[in-house]
Order: structure tokens, then C-alpha cells, then sequence
């Protein structure tokens, strides 16, 4: 049957409207789809544009105790200090002192050193950096157990102007600009008032938690994003640092302590690590023959030592038991065996190139000489005596005193030794817990006055004297000495003077001296590392580069 005209019309009429639709969804379809492509092609090229983050897998054989620069004097936090912080002077690798945050310097008259400060730099909380910022550090280093004693002979820091501070000494000071690469600028409004708990927010705590402890705000070139003490800390570069002309290009920091020798040289060679500090010397050969990887070391001046606790131990007071326990120890043996050559044996404090060296004064092992000491000191039979020393402070430190104990035994003296990680160490070293005790000491002024100074001193808590002296060893007269040779501006003068306090320290067997540590790192070949390290072992890591 034929279909009528005009429902033909009607079904001609539908099927063009559903053309005309799926035309239309096709339409937008495609328009979705090119949309799509082009939003795809546009992330992809901000992707592109984004500059991947420079990435430094550090590891150490222990991180610092605190974020707090001031909480404690030692090598470590000094290291921390130039990551974080940043000091109005510094020392360079030929000994001279550069400029950082204090542009030019210049001596007022006899005990005023004016020092004229940058006005473009912005600490990590955002503040301005000013001359109020420098005196109230060197007001807190006045305050502060390990550093008052460095500090005592400066009167104040006084404000000049906005960008100018003098830092003013009671008496003629021949080290006031070396004092300077120890002023570490803090925040001051950062660091004034007080803490969630109550407590003033620039209270220095050597134990226990504190708001400086785990907060800071520096200048230096990185904030730490993250801590968490003996695994992991974070330190990333900070957008707002002034120097501009750094050549360091690290972005992040990932810190890793690792005490143990071997796991920390496996994780170099396994490409776990792009650096390491300190590199052991018994894998030197090892590193410096491995493909990608440099080895670089240096002379150094830190000299390893052991105290001899004479409060503690009535036998440590009679001088021939102090001279026969140096006697005892073969150091020249433990630079050869337990170093592998990788250090200096000493006699005394200060390294040959300081004022105080001494030549006369060299290593004196005699095991005859020993067992005749004490026996006329009526020990022939020995005693027995504890000791502690640090498992990841110093380069071998637990091997040295193992062996120590060892050589201790010939002379019938018993040791009872424990060792224990830098981080439990430092706190037990100031409680003077032990009958004898491991410390090594850089002078971070590359003068010997500061061995004296914070070794040897008689202890005093008001002035700071003898901070780290748990030989507990006093005497008047060599203090008198030291004190004096502050003043003397005559270098040979000066140096007759420091020379004599070593030779005194010698004949009273003050202290054992071990040797003088040599410094090592290594790292990826493209890395800079020979530009940023020093004999005092804190790397510029902000000058770090990858090339």
C-alpha cells in the first residue's frame, strides 16, 4: 500500500532533525577534544618550563645537637651554623678573612673594631637584618656556657646606626676579627618573647627542649624543613638569600647521618650518596680509586686527646701517673695502625704553623719508662678507671680508645670503657661522668690561645674558662700566661709566650695527647668540592655547585 504524501513529509522531517543533531554532537565533540589537546599540550609545556629541583644527598657521621648555634662550641654545630646562618667575617682556604655580612671593618682606636654591615639582607622568618641583630647575638654569646669565656673581653657590641656596629673589647684585643667569624647574626624579634609553654624564647638549653633548640631563623643560604635528629634532616635553599653571586646551585639537602664507617662509604660507592664526611682512612685506596667519585684531603689541625680526671681520681693528681699514662700510649702505633698514616702524632696542642707550636715538644711513648713511673709512684699493682668516648664524633674515635684501653693494660691500669653516639656524648662528657674522657679540639680562632683557653684553663663556670677541660686540671700560673698573651701585640712576643705554656703543659703531662686529625671527603666527580672545604671542617655548602 502506497504511504500517504504527507506522512512522508513528517518522516522526511525527523530524519534531518537527527542529522542535524548528531552533526552537532560530533561538532562538539571534536571542539571537547581539541580543547583537551591543547590543555594537555599547554601543562606539558609548563612541565617542561618548571627547573627540577638540584638535590644533594649528604651524608655524615652525626648531624648537629641543636638548631640552636649557640647551645654548644664544637665543629659540628659550626658546620650547621655556616648552612643556616651566616657569620659577619670568614676564614678562606689560605687562612685570610673575607667579608659576609659585614661588607668592610676598620679599627676605631685601641678596643673598637667598627664593622659596617649589608642592608639587603632578609632573615628566613622575613624580618630585616640590622646592627640591633648583631648586638643582641654578641649580648647571648655573653650569656652562653660554652661561648662567655670567647666573649669576656668585649664589653659590647654597640649600635653605630642601622647598618654599622662596634664591637668593643675592655683591653687592646688582637683577636677581635678573628672573634667575628664566630658571630653568627640571630633574629632578634624572631627569638624575643616567649614560647607556647611560657618559657623565653632565647633561652639557651643544653638539655632538655627549648624554643631556639628546635626553631631557628638565619641568614644563611638554607632553612631546615625538616628534622628528625639521627635520621633525616632537610635543609632547603632559602628564595630570599642575599648573596646573589654564590656560585652554589644545591636547592635541597637531604642529611643523613650515618656513624657507621663502612655503611657510609657503601652508600657513596652504591650511588646512594652524592657526598660524605668524613671518608675513613682504611678506605681511602678504595674511594680514590672508584669510578665517578672524587676524594679530597687536607692536612688538619684538630688534635685528638684524652682527659685525666684529677677530681675524680686521686691517682691522676700525682704527676708521675699523669706522665706514665702518657708514657703508655703508643700514639705514633695508633697513627700508624688505626689512622693507616691518615694524621700527625703530637705531643702537645698546637699544630706546627701556630704561634705555640713547639718543636721540642714531640710524642713520648716508653712502655719501660711507664711501668717505672708507676711503680715509684707506689702503683705497680695499677687501678681501675672508667672512660667514655664518642662512636661517631671523630675519625676512629672507638677504635682509638679500644686501643688505648689495651696499652693502659701493660701498666696494669683497667679500663672500663663505654662509647656512645655524639648526640648522648657531649652531655655526659659535661657531667664529667667518667675517669677519663675522649675530646678533640679545632681552634676556630687558628690560634693556640684557644686550645689554653677552653682545654686547659682552670674551670671556671662564671667566666667559661676551662669549658671543656674534664681534666679538671689547674694551674694558676699557666693561666696567668695565657691571659697575658691575649694582650700582647708583639707576634714574637706573643708566640715566646705560647710556646712556654705548651712546655709547661708537657712537664705536668696536663693531658694525653694522640695526633692531629687529618680531613677527608668525597663525592660525585661533578661536584665542587675542593672550592668549599677548609682546615676547620665546616664546608661552605652553600658554595657547593654541580657542574
Amino acid at each position: 500500500m502506497k504511504m500517504k504524501w504527507w506522512k512522508l513529509l513528517v518522516l522526511m522531517l525527523a530524519f534531518a532533525m537527527l542529522f542535524a543533531l548528531g552533526c552537532a554532537d560530533e561538532g562538539e565533540e571534536a571542539e571537547e577534544a581539541e580543547e583537551a589537546t591543547e590543555t594537555t599540550e599547554e601543562a606539558a609545556e609548563v612541565e617542561e618550563a618548571a627547573p627540577e629541583q638540584t638535590v644533594l644527598r649528604l651524608a655524615m657521621d652525626a648531624d648537629p645537637v641543636s638548631l640552636d648555634p649557640h647551645v654548644q662550641l664544637s665543629g659540628g654545630m659550626l658546620q650547621y651554623s655556616h648552612m643556616v646562618f651566616d657569620s659577619l667575617v670568614r676564614w678562606t682556604q689560605d687562612g685570610q678573612i673575607e667579608p659576609r655580612l659585614a661588607t668592610s671593618w676598620e679599627q676605631i682606636d685601641d678596643t673598637t673594631l667598627r664593622f659596617h654591615l649589608r642592608d639587603d639582607v632578609t632573615f628566613h622568618s622575613g624580618n630585616h637584618f640590622t646592627a640591633e641583630d648583631v648586638a643582641w647575638t654578641v649580648a647571648r654569646l655573653k650569656t652562653s656556657q660554652d661561648y662567655k669565656f670567647l666573649f669576656d673581653p668585649f664589653v659590647e657590641a654597640k649600635v653605630v646606626d642601622e647598618y654599622t656596629v662596634d664591637l668593643i673589647s675592655a683591653e687592646p684585643y688582637g683577636l677581635a676579627l678573628s672573634m667575628a667569624t664566630y658571630i653568627f647574626p640571630m633574629d632578634a624579634a624572631f627569638y624575643t618573647g616567649t614560647d607556647e609553654n611560657g618559657q623565653p624564647k632565647d633561652a639557651i638549653v643544653k638539655e632538655g627542649p627549648s624554643f631556639a633548640n628546635a626553631h631557628e631563623s638565619g641568614t644563611g643560604p638554607y632553612m631546615v624543613t625538616e628534622r628528625e635528629q639521627g635520621v633525616r634532616n632537610v635543609f632547603t635553599r632559602f628564595e630570599g638569600y642575599w648573596d646573589t653571586e654564590s656560585p652554589g646551585n644545591i636547592d635541597v639537602i637531604e642529611f643523613t647521618p650515618i656513624k657507621e664507617d663502612a655503611t657510609r662509604v657503601a652508600a657513596m660507592l652504591a650511588g646512594d650518596v652524592d657526598m660524605i664526611m668524613p671518608v675513613p682512612p682504611q678506605d681511602l685506596g678504595r674511594v680514590e680509586q672508584a669510578e665517578g667519585v672524587q676524594l679530597v684531603t687536607m692536612s688538619g689541625t684538630r688534635i685528638i686527646t684524652l682527659h685525666m680526671n684529677q677530681e675524680r681520681r686521686e691517682e691522676f693528681q700525682d704527676l708521675r701517673v699523669r706522665q706514665a699514662v702518657v708514657h703508655a700510649i703508643n700514639n705514633p702505633g695508633i697513627v700508624e695502625t688505626i689512622m693507616k698514616g691518615f694524621a700527625t702524632a703530637a705531643g702537645q696542642q698546637s699544630p706546627e704553623g701556630y704561634l705555640g707550636y713547639n718543636p721540642d715538644l714531640v710524642p713520648r711513648y716508653d712502655l719501660e719508662m711507664a711501668m717505672s713511673l708507676m711503680e715509684e709512684a707506689g702503683y705497680a699493682d695499677g687501678f681501675t678507671v672508667t672512660m667514655i668516648c664518642p662512636n661517631n664524633r671523630y675519625v676512629n674515635d672507638e677504635k682509638i680508645c679500644e686501643t688505648a684501653v689495651s696499652m693502659l693494660a701493660k701498666i696494669n691500669i683497667t679500663v672500663e670503657l663505654t662509647t656512645m653516639p655524639k648526640a648522648q656524648y657531649w652531655d655526659e662528657f659535661d657531667a664529667r661522668v667518667a675517669d677519663m674522657q675522649m675530646i678533640g679540639w679545632h681552634s676556630d680562632t687558628e690560634d693556640s690561645a684557644n686550645f689554653f683557653e677552653y682545654l686547659l684553663m682552670c674551670p671556671n663556670t662564671d667566666t667559661g674558662a676551662g669549658q671543656y677541660n674534664s681534666n679538671e686540671y689547674c694551674n694558676p700560673e699557666l693561666d696567668a700566661l695565657i691571659a697575658a698573651s691575649a694582650t700582647e701585640i708583639d707576634p714574637a712576643k706573643r708566640a715566646e709566650m705560647l710556646q712556654q705554656a705548651e712546655a709547661m703543659a708537657y712537664e705536668d703531662a696536663a693531658f694525653v695527647p694522640l695526633h692531629w686529625q687529618n680531613l677527608s671527603w668525597a663525592g660525585n666527580d661533578n661536584l665542587t668540592i675542593g672550592d668549599i672545604v677548609n682546615v676547620m671542617n665546616f664546608p661552605y655548602f652553600g658554595d657547593l655547585a654541580v657542574q
